[in-house]
């Protein structure tokens, strides 16, 4: 583990990732406790005021702090994100590796469940439930958690399947241990690392379908500062008040390249054969 911690921190790319996501977990936190203006006050001397000292990403048409706003959506996106892909793991790990162990009609049924459910795009299914329920984080979040079950899913049987064929495998049920116990002791534990890098691939996604969702209305709702609203409420006065979409876009974007740099060193020193979910 020392090794490869150290091979982490000689990676440039995995390093630079780790610190913008650092640097995003940190603003999230922060907001909990600090922000330079309220986030709900609105101040109609300020609006669209454009970026200066006392507002460094400038102020929306109600006159609230687009940087303060940021560091508050930010605390929003990463707790969807966690939750959601959470949701994924928790009950798609499982899935995938009774799938494996037992393979036959149960691993005909969690696939073909896998199927129905990537039938359903998470923006679909966010409508569907905002249809019944009506929108907000909490919807957004069962959305996007139960379209990366099937993900977490076919990626644990896929990658199982061969270990069940390894020889300490067979060492193990000679030893009288039961599936449940391989599957738990040894099968999970030899494809840990291919669950991690999954997962932050799945997080940097999680954070672009909040966005999404929230950009069409269906994610967390006002007053509650979102990222991807922030960007639709921008659209009518982009021309005029550029700052308004392009630093919430900017929010994303560098928060999913950081996701993105984290999960790819990951995968270069946890994850070398690239071992992926059969389809």
């Amino acid at each position: 583990m020392s090794a490869i911690a150290a091979s982490l921190r000689s990676d440039k790319g995995f390093a630079a990732g780790a610190a913008i996501v650092a640097l995003f977990l940190f603003i999230a936190l922060l907001s909990f406790v600090w922000t330079p203006h309220d986030v709900a006050l609105v101040d109609a001397d300020a609006r669209l005021a454009a970026p200066s000292f006392a507002h460094p990403f400038g102020t929306n048409h109600l006159g609230r702090d687009v940087f303060s706003m940021i560091m508050v959506g930010a605390r929003i996106s990463i707790f969807v994100a966690l939750v959601a892909v959470s949701i994924g793991m928790f009950v798609g790990v499982p899935l995938g590796l009774l799938a494996a162990q037992t393979q036959g009609l149960v691993e005909d049924a969690v696939m073909r469940m896998s199927d129905v459910v990537f039938a359903f795009p998470a923006i679909i299914l966010a409508i569907l439930i905002a249809a019944v329920y009506g929108p907000g984080a909490v919807n957004a979040i069962i959305a996007i958690g139960i379209f990366n079950i099937p993900v977490f899913a076919r990626l644990t049987r896929g990658a199982a399947l061969p270990i069940w064929t390894r020889g300490f495998v067979m060492s193990a049920r000679t030893a009288g241990k039961n599936a449940f116990q391989i599957s738990l002791e040894h099968v999970l534990a030899n494809i840990l690392p291919v669950i991690i890098v999954q997962a932050t691939v799945q997080f940097s996604l999680a954070v672009l379908a909040e966005a999404a969702l929230s950009y069409v209305g269906l994610g967390a709702q006002p007053p509650s500062p979102s990222w991807g609203r922030m960007l639709a409420e921008s659209q009518t006065m982009i021309s005029f008040a550029p700052w308004l979409a392009i630093f919430p876009g900017l929010a994303i974007f560098l928060f999913v390249f950081g996701l993105n740099l984290l999960g790819d060193g990951l995968r270069r020193r946890l994850d070398p054969h690239r071992i992926v979910g059969a389809m």
